[in-house]
This record gives structure tokens, sequence and C-alpha cells, in this order.
């Protein structure tokens, strides 16, 4: 793969964000308004494609413009991420919004060397390469992408914007797993995950305003971290996104004698052990119906397998702001966000009235219609609801290093 070279012009007026995951692909163009310091907040989503059930029996993709609304749709076979990109990227040519003058990636793991959003060459994407190990499930679909725009725009410079960097300072008693020196040497450590999205809370609310704050950022995926300043000092997932809390097909925090005990008296092998924390495990396993919360919710009131995966989540989401508000000393805001924290009313409810004791008062009404400040007014503690971004934060990433 070629090395590319920053554009001559000092503007980058389209960007191309690609967030490739293992059964699905985003791709989101951006159109930047101005150069100088403020250029990425001056950017705009014009198109996007969703691209699902990628090497599945059975996909879909669906573009829409830049009021969210649906311009076209398709089921169909998609075997692999090429294809699934290639296909974006089609949907958005055919409407006038490619090529682009840049192109970031969301990249969820970087190794132990690459710790910063950096634009790509072919070092870059050797280190992403020997860093697959650390995030197997990740890593592959992402590299894919980078191989497919690489081919497709040779000359189109790429940034690989990483999910870990936000939490690179980490201090060390948070960074370091309690293992022997040897394991801290190879890398084994707290990387902490969702970093993009905490920039962008970070950014939109601002550090001063945050104060000591929370910031939980739960969907599918989910974690919360600690901030102060607006830097991370402590996270919830660690050496890889399945630790923490509970999430929709993740284990979260898990007492390792428990794989050791499957490993030895079950017969489990790494692939099968990995199979088990990351896509039968969490509110999935706990339920035995159903990964979404939506869903669970629905089924709750007669279901007990469901009540009780709601109930573990909202506890295992409680049990990280105590522990997270002990590391900050003190806390002054909680901010909900994310897929379930910007939308599941209750589940924020639950997490509140479980840590009413810290100060956190939320306003019934407020919270049921998910409004920005869900805290009453003689709340100690301020809660947030903000809708993250991550494709804006890549977008603006993405005009920084490549002017």
């Amino acid at each position: 793969m070629s090395t590319p070279l920053a554009p001559t012009a000092d503007r980058v007026g389209s960007i191309l964000c690609v967030n490739a995951g293992s059964s699905s692909l985003k791709v989101a163009r951006f159109e930047i308004a101005q150069t100088g310091d403020q250029t990425g907040d001056q950017a705009h989503q014009a198109a996007s494609v969703l691209v699902e059930g990628v090497g599945r029996g059975s996909g879909r993709w669906s573009r829409r413009d830049a009021t969210g609304a649906v311009t076209a749709a398709r089921d169909e076979v998609i075997p692999d991420q090429a294809h699934a990109l290639q296909l974006a990227l089609d949907a958005l040519g055919s409407v006038g919004h490619e090529p682009a003058d840049a192109v970031g990636h969301r990249v969820v793991h970087g190794g132990r060397n690459l710790v910063e959003h950096v634009v790509l060459d072919a070092g870059v994407l050797a280190q992403l390469k020997a860093a697959v190990p650390f995030a197997p499930l990740h890593l592959p679909a992402e590299i894919e992408a980078i191989e497919v725009i690489a081919a497709r725009w040779p000359s189109t410079p790429q940034v690989v914007c990483l999910d870990t960097a936000f939490h690179r300072a980490l201090p060390t008693v948070a960074r370091r797993l309690p293992l022997p020196a040897w394991v801290d040497a190879e890398g084994i450590q707290r990387y902490g995950f969702h970093g993009l999205s905490y920039e962008y809370v970070v950014e939109r609310v601002g550090a001063g305003v945050l104060g000591r704050a929370i910031v939980a950022h739960l969907g599918s995926g989910a974690s919360l971290a600690a901030i102060r300043d607006g830097r991370s000092i402590d996270t919830t997932m660690g050496f890889t996104p399945a630790g923490g809390v509970i999430m929709a097909t993740r284990t979260g925090d898990l007492d390792p004698g428990a794989l050791v005990f499957l490993a030895r008296e079950h017969g489990l092998n790494p692939d099968a052990l990995e199979s088990l924390v990351n896509r039968e495990a969490g509110l999935l396993g706990v339920s035995g119906h159903s990964a979404d919360m939506v869903e669970l919710q629905r089924l709750a009131p007669t279901d007990a397998d469901a009540a009780l995966a709601i109930d573990m989540f909202c506890t295992s989401a409680a049990k990280s702001v105590g522990a997270l508000t002990t590391v900050l000393g003190g806390l002054d805001t909680i901010v909900f966000t994310g897929g379930i924290g910007e939308n599941a009313a209750d589940v924020r409810a639950r997490i509140c009235a479980r840590v009413a004791h810290l100060g956190v008062v939320a306003d019934e009404s407020r919270n049921a219609a998910s409004a920005s400040v869900i805290s009453t007014d003689a709340s100690p503690v301020m809660v947030r609801v903000l809708a993250t971004d991550e494709n804006f934060v890549i977008a603006r990433t993405v005009a920084r290093l490549v002017r």
C-alpha cells in the first residue's frame, strides 16, 4: 500500500467517517464549512450509509440524507466487510457524495504502541496488523476497510482514530493490572475504550462544567469513565472491550477462575471462551431471549429472566458509579450517553436511585422526557443526558491532522 500524502490545500472540504464492526458498517460523509482552529466545530453530516448483517445469511443497507431520512434501502447478501464498504461507497457516490478529501476510521485498539490519533502510513498499518491479537473481533474488519479505501483512492489521506486514545494518560494505579511485571511488559494493561464518545462529551459540555464527572456510555457495548479536568483517570473497560459492566452480549468483569474452571472441566478452548464472554453472555446470556434492552423491557413484566437481566445491568452500572466516585474523590456530574443511556429512562432512573446516597436526585418528569438535565434543581450532582456523536469527533480529528 502506498503511503498517503496530506492534501496540498490548507483545507479539507469533505471527510468520510468509517466505522467497521464485526457484522455491520457505518459510513458517514461530513462537509467542513471553514478552515482555522475551529474547523472541526464547523463539520456537518451530509449523508450516511448503514450496512447490517455483514457475513451472515442475509443483510441490508440503507442510505440517509442530512436530515436522517432514508433515501434508499435494499436487502441483499453481504459476504464480507470489503463488499460492504464498496457497496456503501457506491451508495454515496450515486448521489454525489464520493470521493472525499480524506477518510477517518474508528479503530478500537492500537495495541501498546499506537496511543494517539494518527495519519495512516505503511508503518501505522503494520502496527495495526501487529495489534490484531489485542482486538481479534474488531481489528481485522477495521484493517480491511483501510485497505479497501487505499485500493480505491490511493492518494487520499486516511486517519486512524483510536477508541483507546482518550485514556492514554491513565495513571499507573488505574492502568496497571494486578499481574507480574513480565505480563505488564507484554502490554497487558487497562486501555479503556469508547474514547471517541468521551471526547465528544468533554468537548460539548466543557471540562470546567463537568468538574468531577462520571460519563456512562451505555449501549450494546457499555463502559463508564471517571473524568477530572477533562481527562480520564479511570474507566471500567480494561485490556479488552469485554471487561467492566454487563453488556448486551459481553460478560463485563468476571472472576477469572470461572474461565479456568470452564477450560479445565468442560474443555473450552480459547476460541470457545472468547465466544462465550463476547457473544453469548451479558443481557443475552442472563435473559436467554435477547440482547436488546427495548425487547427486555417489553418482556420484563412477565419474564423473570428478562427482569433479572435489566436489574443486573443497572446494578452493575451503579456499582461502577460508586467505585469511580471514590477515585474522583467526590462527584459533580453524571452524563448518560449511548443508545441505552440516551433513550432508556427507566434504566437511568434505576441507576440514579441506587446512587442516591452520593447526592444524585433525578427529576421524574425531566427523566421521562429525556431532558438535557434530568436532575432536580436542588440535586448536589447534576445529571445530564447527551446524544453522543463519535463521527463528529472523527471528522474534526481528520480535518485537524491532514490540513
